[in-house]
């Protein structure tokens, strides 16, 4: 293991590749503010969050100078709202976000997380009202961020959930259409959700994990770019296998880097620190682009032939760096594809490299899945469930966790271009095929049942 002089040499040496703590957010349980009067509930859940989290900002702040590296979102992740919501109505539950909303705002983080659900298998009375909450609360709140489990390789996917959301991500957009849709960005449909995930849309804080807990989302596109430069510039060129050992030292170097600010935060809070997650996070800027690692590898772009092999070997080398940097490593710790947040990959799809198709086939060897996908506002409901579905479908017969987060643009047309901000960046409306044609599909509901191969016991 690097020793902490040694990951300070690191951070020396990568200063100008764009490395940083892209989160560090605290898990917290709500279990303990059960109640079925909303007054006395909101009123717990509001202590409880500004308790807990009234100098997570500071404390990440005094980490971060100490370090020199920028930490750059703190967040809040809490248990599936859903498993509150059992006597409440979907007004009521609207209400519970915008109290969650301003503990957020209270407490100085930029993300909650954890508006959510766990629906692989069926729904409680709580799960479906918070479903149906899930717009309103989303388009009128401006931190919450919320994500349902609608299948599981254990358990197969949930056509009825899958129905839902695809009504909810297209209720959602309507709300928000004076901002391009914009309160999609905070909805995110998982199959294998993991529990302890800092990163959002999606982070909530699972059964099994502690009452309160830091977890880290270490972010280093740049910084796996310019190793790869370097090597490549060496004469002979490095083999496929020489270029993985290159990926995996490097991730081990951001691994560490994570883990020793998560722990000194979670020291000086008197918390447990739980994971660090490495996934390339990209951001929308030159030098810290996942679709940029694709030209290093002599690609002209993300989505060519060839970049499902190159991103297999990319997702399994950073798994495998950061496996060994750290006993704690969680969440997905991957290659994260967003098209809006990514510059090289909004720039592959509005040149025609990257299609639908292809960006979905992709998401099969790469953690998450179709992510900050920018779709033409007239998608129908049913659509948006069938694209979730296909999805869904690739993270329960692979055994990884798969994602959709979609945003129908309200009034416009594959080609227009959209503009997000910040992080969030810009992309390319795609083409989205035969896009009024899945009613009848998605009307069979039930369940698709879990592959064979989910029987190991």
């Amino acid at each position: 293991m690097l020793t902490d002089r040694e990951v300070t040499a690191t951070l020396e040496m990568l200063k100008n590749e764009h490395l940083d703590v892209r989160a560090i957010t605290l898990g917290l349980s709500l279990m303990d503010c059960l109640s079925d009067d909303l007054s006395r509930l909101s009123a717990k859940i509001l202590d409880k969050i500004c308790r807990h989290a009234e100098n997570l900002v500071r404390v990440c702040d005094q980490v971060a100078e100490k370090y020199g590296i920028p930490v750059v979102n703190k967040r809040i992740a809490v248990s599936p709202v859903s498993v509150l919501a059992g006597p409440f109505s979907p007004d009521q539950l609207v209400k519970v976000a915008k109290v969650l909303d301003r503990a957020s705002r209270e407490v100085g983080v930029d993300f909650l997380g954890g508006f959510g659900a766990l629906v692989e298998k069926g729904f409680a009375k709580g799960d479906k009202s918070l479903i149906e909450a899930i717009p309103q609360a989303l388009s009128e709140t401006e931190r919450v961020c919320s994500s349902v489990n609608v299948a599981s390789s254990r358990d197969g996917i949930n056509m009825d959930a899958v129905a839902m959301m695809g009504q909810a991500v297209k209720a959602t957009a309507n709300l928000s259409r004076d901002r391009d849709g914009l309160a999609c960005a905070k909805l995110v449909v998982f199959a294998n959700i993991p529990p302890d995930m800092p990163f959002m849309a999606g982070a909530y804080l699972g059964f099994g994990e502690p009452d309160a807990v830091i977890n880290v989302g270490v972010s280093g596109p740049g910084v796996v770019k310019k190793a790869i430069d370097r090597a490549m510039s060496q004469s002979p060129k490095p083999s496929f296998g020489q270029l993985s050992e290159v990926i995996k030292r490097t991730a081990y170097k951001v691994t560490r880097v994570g883990e020793i600010l998560g722990r000194e935060v979670a020291a000086s809070l008197s918390l447990p620190f739980g994971v660090v997650d490495l996934s390339l996070a990209p951001a929308p800027q030159v030098g810290d682009s996942v679709g940029e690692i694709f030209n290093s590898f002599g690609l002209k772009a993300i989505g060519a032939p060839g970049s499902t092999a190159l991103l297999a070997l990319l997702n399994d080398a950073v798994k495998k760096g950061g496996a060994f940097a750290s006993s704690h490593v969680g969440g997905l710790s991957g290659a994260f594809i967003p098209v809006s947040e990514d510059l090289g990959i909004g720039a592959a799809a509005e040149a025609g490299y990257l299609s639908l198709e292809k960006l979905e086939a992709l998401t099969s060897v790469c953690s998450v899945g179709l992510d900050m996908v920018s779709l033409p506002g007239d998608t129908s409901p049913a659509t948006l469930s069938a694209l979730i579905a296909d999805e869904m479908a690739i993270g329960v017969i692979n055994h990884k966790t798969t994602a959709a987060r979609l945003i129908p643009v309200p009034g416009k047309k594959a080609g227009e271009k959209v503009s997000y901000g910040g992080l969030l960046g810009q992309a390319t409306i795609m083409e989205v095929r035969d896009y009024q044609e899945a009613a009848d599909f998605i009307s069979l509901g039930g369940r698709i049942p879990a592959p064979i191969h989910s029987l190991r016991n």
